[in-house]
């Protein structure tokens, strides 16, 4: 029963917040950007309190996701509606030399701007798959989606605020708050190590646009290659510690069985140590055709679809049409090392009846998709993707 409303807790939530005093100064109802007038359009909607979406499947045809169908993953209820970018400042303190407080023009005008392809992928995507089925978000496959972001580098906004000897850890909070008191503020946390490593950004724009609202406008954390459960949107906090961060989301939610691969246990046998959720696994998805398609004896369809892992490259994609043997996918050229990568398979079946087709991804690493995955949260699935398909006369 604990694990079940430790989950419910975390369904309701969001991605980041700070007290109410200090980010209702950043609010306004002054601005057009409102969740009723996002831009959102033709989305699978999961919960509407706090705001939920899933991407339609026909969407990932495209390299880079549109911002108008770009999956919306929050926590807490309390999402602002409006955000004034005139008072909106980003804060940087702790165990720092100089406490700053940037607003969007410093960002823009003192820091160099840099951009990455990036897929964010929700540590629940395809939850509703697992067998035996868990609590939680009920995403199919669309809780992810591909981007380019553009922003500033968080090691530069860090090595302005001068980092004392000693930081250990960086936490990331938001504008967004909680609905009661007994509800944890949504604060994640990282390694001053990979805070600093080149790679982690803060986002201003998603696809050459301001970032949507529901996308985390005015800023969002983008942390390359790991679970978006840490890209904070709606961002104006950052919080130098000298030891570690203690929040709740990072010492008891988001929890995955530790130092097992693909966070894999079984219902009867739920692992006794956790660690925090972290690097994305490998995995594989098709987009088209869709699941129970019906296509025609000895005629070619084109399986498509989607490979990706933690950014240590995509290296072999393989279909297996008649689950024994597997075939070699053509991969499309790489778009972005964190980014996700194409695969295309002609298949002509030459009997009627119903088929189940396989696909699975292998990364530089040799690393590749178990058969079956499973955990008590419904995270990081990655098992074999199957695809049922009727060929008919």
């Amino acid at each position: 029963m604990r694990n079940i409303l430790l989950t419910f807790v975390i369904c309701i939530a969001c991605i980041s917040c700070s007290t109410p005093n200090k980010k209702s100064e950043q609010i306004a109802s002054v601005k057009e950007d409102t969740l009723n007038a996002e831009g959102k359009k033709g989305m699978i909607l999961l919960t509407d309190r706090p705001p939920n979406y899933e991407t339609p499947l026909r969407y990932f045809k495209e390299d880079y996701t549109p911002n108008e169908v770009f999956f919306v993953r929050w926590h807490l209820a309390g999402l602002p509606t409006t955000v004034d970018t005139n008072t909106f400042r980003l804060s940087i303190t702790g165990h720092v030399k100089n406490a700053l407080s940037l607003s969007l023009n410093d960002l823009k005008t003192k820091f160099k701007s840099t951009s990455i392809v990036a897929l964010a992928e929700c540590a629940g995507n395809a939850r509703s798959f697992f067998d035996p089925r868990v609590p939680g978000g009920q995403w199919k496959n669309g809780a992810m989606g591909n981007a380019r972001w553009t922003g500033v580098k968080v090691k530069d906004l860090l090595a302005a605020a001068g980092v004392k000897k000693g930081a250990f850890d960086v936490s990331f909070n938001g504008l967004d708050e909680p609905p009661l008191a007994s509800v944890p503020d949504f604060v994640k946390s990282l390694s001053i190590t990979h805070a600093m490593d080149g790679e982690m950004m803060i986002a201003y724009e998603m696809n050459g646009v301001p970032l949507p609202l529901l996308n985390g406008f005015p800023l969002k954390l983008v942390v390359p290659g790991w679970y978006a459960t840490y890209w904070v949107g709606m961002l104006n906090e950052i919080k130098v510690y000298p030891d570690t961060f203690k929040g709740y989301w990072m010492q008891k939610a988001y929890q995955i069985p530790k130092n097992v691969r693909n966070g894999n246990e079984t219902h009867d046998s739920l692992a006794k140590e956790t660690e925090p959720i972290n690097k994305l696994d490998i995995r594989s998805i098709f987009v088209t055709p869709e699941p129970d398609a019906m296509i025609g004896i000895n005629k070619k369809c084109e399986l498509e679809g989607l490979a990706f892992d933690a950014g240590d490259s995509i290296v072999k994609v393989e279909i297996s049409t008649d689950g024994k043997s597997w075939k070699i996918a053509k991969l499309n050229p790489v778009i972005g090392k964190f980014s996700w990568r194409r695969w295309k398979y002609d298949w002509t079946p030459h009997k009627e009846g119903n088929y189940t087709v396989k696909v699975k991804a292998t990364n530089a690493l040799g690393e590749t998709q178990p058969d079956h995955q499973w955990n008590r949260s419904g995270y990081m699935r990655n098992e074999i993707e199957t695809l049922k398909i009727e060929v008919v006369k």
